[in-house]
């Protein structure tokens, strides 16, 4: 296939826009791939949608090749589906009414439509089942940001696995991990394969496919000696011990006046920061209140919480906290309280400074399990300086992009949707699931973040616009032609640059859309009848007569 530039809708830009700080968000733009048309909101450009669907191709064949069945639902769905998971007051969800006042959501995922839709599986014999389906989605984003890498509309594929147990379920996760591996693989990109939280996904365990770059919404944490890597918000470091002050028999009341943070409250106290608690109310999706509680020293992993109380949630309002707890929220604690205390791990032993519940108190000496009964989860934030918890070594933290996402769903949906089969045994039970989400827009910005340099992308074969681009110089028209040609006769789709413009306009568009080959053709060919064809990435630069450019492409 032969595309010329002087009819291809193609606007490249000398300048990145004012507000572009991610290095594809300005190359993207620049060489023409997409156009912001509001916040968080981008059309792909012909050259950039030539590129997405390379992309989506690659991921097509992949989950088909593992026994995946492709298929469609709709963006529009009802609300009842999102109620009915749990998952309709999630504040990144759109909502909406039609004219008759009935609500509808424009999801972020399709977990429920596709659970809706594995109702039908009546047997045992009908397992296991892969569906899946590429199709847009929308989030509530609060901070658009970086181009493609936070965005409110997106394309997704969301692959959703349905066995009749968890070996099953098991079995079906490994398959996608090594899909996935092979999808990234291809696209010419450096992947991690971590564990990561599945916060209002549902479900208890997931891994991330993140790409390390100079831009990115998620942080790669990796063991200096190889041994542990994760995403931040799933990372577990260990931190340094707390110096404890003297063991008490039981808690001691003591007052303290003025005081609203843990900085406050250990320099008051005189207390190492780590030997004090901080309380977070929350209330989940349902109505509950809870009390998460870390370390002073520490920060509340949000997403983790979430995964802990298969819930999303919102901070207590001022009104909520007195009511419950008697006390603003500098004196909370979790003793004496009837509300369900999430306490990190880190509080299981010790004994610990918490608020006591009356405003400008303090309790000395409370101890987990002697004074309150907490359930124990891992809900602190990693944290700068945290150790292994493997082999104690130094962890470093990288800038990344997540550019997939898989996740062992169990029965959370399923039993909310009463998605049941008829086993062998006779028996009636829940369908065991699995979630597989991958972005082929965030996959494009991680490619271009990790395939650059100072001139524009140099995109891997795989997925590149176009396999080479002849740029055509004055007066040799004829044998431009020819060149595009014969690269098209050996199979390769070709962008022939034949626009009237200067030779450096033509070099600079070329280095900036990135494809791997250039193949120029100047007044030279008109002696030797051969070009000039250069890899970008390398960029290695031979003389190759036009009749031999076929057989002689491959080894460039």
């Amino acid at each position: 296939m032969i595309v010329r530039a002087s009819q291809l809708f193609l606007p490249t830009l000398r300048e990145a826009p004012a507000d572009a700080d991610a290095v594809s968000h300005k190359l993207l733009v620049r060489g023409g791939f997409i156009r912001q048309v509001g916040a968080g909101l981008f059309s792909f450009l012909p050259l950039g949608w030539r590129v997405h669907q390379k992309v989506v191709q690659i991921i097509r064949e992949e989950i088909d090749a593992i026994g995946g069945q492709e298929m469609l639902c709709p963006v529009l769905t009802p609300a009842e589906l999102w109620k009915t998971s749990g998952r309709y007051e999630i504040t990144e969800v759109f909502k909406l009414e039609d004219r008759a006042g009935r609500e509808f959501v424009l999801p972020l995922s399709h977990e429920e439509t596709f659970t809706f839709h594995a109702r039908e599986l009546q047997s045992y014999k009908q397992l296991p089942q892969i569906l899946y389906h590429f199709s847009t989605k929308e989030r509530d984003e609060s901070r658009p940001r970086g181009g493609l890498l936070r965005v409110r509309e997106f394309v997704m594929k969301d692959a959703y696995s349905f066995d009749r147990d968890e070996a099953g379920m098991e079995h079906s996760f490994q398959l996608h991990a090594g899909a996935y591996r092979r999808i990234f693989e291809r696209c010419g990109l450096q992947t991690y394969e971590v564990e990561a939280e599945s916060g209002i996904m549902g479900g208890r365990e997931s891994w991330d496919y993140l790409a390390p770059t100079g831009s990115g919404e998620n942080e790669l944490v990796l063991c200096e000696n190889g041994d542990y890597q994760a995403d931040r918000e799933a990372a577990r470091g260990v931190p340094r011990t707390p110096d404890f002050p003297e063991s008490l028999s039981a808690p001691e009341d003591v007052e303290t006046p003025g005081v609203a943070t843990i900085e406050d409250l250990a320099s008051f106290l005189d207390v190492d920061a780590a030997a004090t608690s901080k309380a977070m109310p929350v209330v989940t999706a349902d109505g509950r209140l809870v009390l998460g509680l870390v370390r002073g020293d520490d920060q509340l992993n949000e997403e983790k919480l979430t995964t802990e109380l298969e819930s999303g949630f919102r901070p207590a309002t001022d009104d909520e906290i007195r009511a419950t707890f008697g006390a603003g929220g500098g004196s909370l604690g979790p003793v004496g309280v009837d509300v369900e205390v999430v306490a990190d791990e880190l509080l299981r032993d010790g004994q610990f400074v918490t608020g006591a519940n009356r405003d400008g108190w303090h309790l000395r000496g409370v101890e987990a399990g002697r004074d309150y009964q907490p359930r124990f989860a891992d809900i602190r934030a990693l944290q700068e300086g945290d150790r292994c918890p493997i082999c104690g070594g130094t962890l470093s933290i990288q800038t990344a992009i997540e550019v997939g996402h898989i996740f062992k769903l169990g029965r959370h949906f399923s039993e909310r949707f009463e998605a049941r089969f008829l086993d062998e045994d006779g028996r009636e039970k829940l369908l065991v699931m699995g979630s597989y989400g991958v972005g082929p827009a965030r996959t494009i910005a991680a490619i271009v973040e990790q395939h650059h340099d100072e001139h524009g992308i140099a995109w891997p074969e795989a997925v590149a616009p176009y396999d080479a681009h002849v740029v055509a110089l004055p007066g040799v028209e004829q044998q431009a032609e020819e060149t595009a040609a014969a690269l098209d006769a050996a199979g390769r789709d070709v962008l022939l640059d034949d626009r009237d413009q200067r030779a450096g306009e033509k070099f600079a568009d070329a280095d900036l859309i990135g494809c791997p080959i250039r193949v120029t053709v100047g007044k030279k060919t008109l002696d030797d009848g051969a070009v000039d064809v250069r890899d970008r990435a390398t960029g290695d630069e031979h003389r190759v007569p036009i009749p031999e450019l076929s057989g002689k492409l491959a080894g460039v």
